[in-house]
């Protein structure tokens, strides 16, 4: 069988020309860098309302952002945590974070039987060398909202209702403490607990007779226990502050703002550094420079603040991450 020269000149053009894009897509494939895979563990389900949202939602800006991909398992009894971090370190993951002082036996318990796994552990720490503990520094957002109810109250009294004595707690406190002196040292602070996170109507209770002591403006730290707190304020048409998340829409126009502790952008945070090759094991503690805590956008009592109360606390924020102000820390 016979091949013109022309045919066999162009066949060789072609077989040449593939070639070189098959080396090409060869080589590039060897510059890709593979995603990272991060799995979650959460106590509790989706759809709290809470931490496992705010946990989730960061997990969901870092695969848009960072090229990565995630999945979470969830249960409600303790004793299957372990397991569940177990079956990620097992399967091959980066990463795997979880949340609350729940999880921290199961944790440890795996970061010691896996040393070369990374894991993180947000809310409180654990001590290995393998895993990030990132805290907020919560007392930073209470000054701030201490400051708002220093400037809001007609009666120059306000609340705190902790859910227990306990240091985390009290964190809480001391830095709204700090915030209603720092704008008004002439403002008395009545300061109760619970003994419960997960009492509503001792919360409303306490706040009931806080009000009849003249607490105009009642910040809670106390978990459920909260919700009896803004069911009084809305009955009796005072103000409180809600924590953690933001629980504004608990009681519109009653609650001026929610002290934040923003776990997406905790999560966030320690995925990014893991993606960026600079993830270590330690404590990170994070608060108004990372915007990592806060108060909320004020969507349903803008109206009610005055433009110079705000312009307070955005002068406030900027003193507090540029160090001219110092917000105490029980841990200190």
């Amino acid at each position: 069988m016979r091949i013109s020269f022309s045919l066999l000149l162009t066949l060789l053009i072609l077989i040449s020309i593939t070639g070189c894009e098959f080396l090409d897509l060869f080589n590039g494939l060897d510059d890709h860098e593979p995603e990272k895979r991060i799995g979650l563990v959460l106590f509790g389900e989706l759809g709290d309302n809470s931490f496992n949202d705010m946990a989730y939602a960061g997990l969901q800006k870092a695969k848009e952002d960072l090229n990565i991909d995630f999945a979470y398992e969830k249960t409600k009894i303790p004793d299957e945590l372990e397991s569940l971090y177990r079956e990620f370190v097992e399967a091959g993951y980066d990463l795997v974070i979880g949340i609350g002082f729940l999880q921290e036996s199961a944790i440890e318990a795996v970061a010691e039987d896996y040393p070369a796994a990374n894991l993180a552990i947000v809310d409180t720490v654990v001590d290995k060398p393998n895993v990030a503990s990132l805290l907020f520094k919560e007392h930073e957002g209470s000054f701030l909202v201490g400051a708002l109810a220093s400037k809001v109250t007609a009666t120059d009294t306000v609340g705190f209702i902790g859910g227990f004595d306990v240091d985390s707690i009290n964190n809480f406190k001391t830095g709204y403490k700090q915030g209603v002196l720092h704008v008004n040292s002439e403002v008395d602070i009545l300061v109760d607990y619970a003994q419960d996170f997960n009492d509503s109507e001792k919360g409303k209770t306490i706040a009931l007779d806080q009000h009849n002591d003249g607490a105009d403006v009642i910040f809670h730290a106390a978990g459920a226990t909260g919700l009896g707190l803004f069911e009084a304020a809305e009955e009796q048409e005072f103000y409180a502050i809600g924590v953690d998340t933001d629980q504004d829409h608990l009681a519109p126009g009653w609650i001026l703002t929610s002290m934040m502790k923003k776990v997406d952008m905790a999560i966030y945070y320690v995925i990014e550094k893991f993606v960026a090759g600079n993830f270590a094991g330690g404590k990170y503690e994070l608060g108004l420079a990372e915007k990592a805590v806060g108060t909320t956008d004020f969507t349903y009592t803008e109206e009610k603040i005055t433009e110079d109360v705000f312009n307070l606390l955005d002068d406030l924020e900027e003193q507090i991450i540029d160090g001219t102000i110092e917000v105490d820390s029980i841990f200190d």
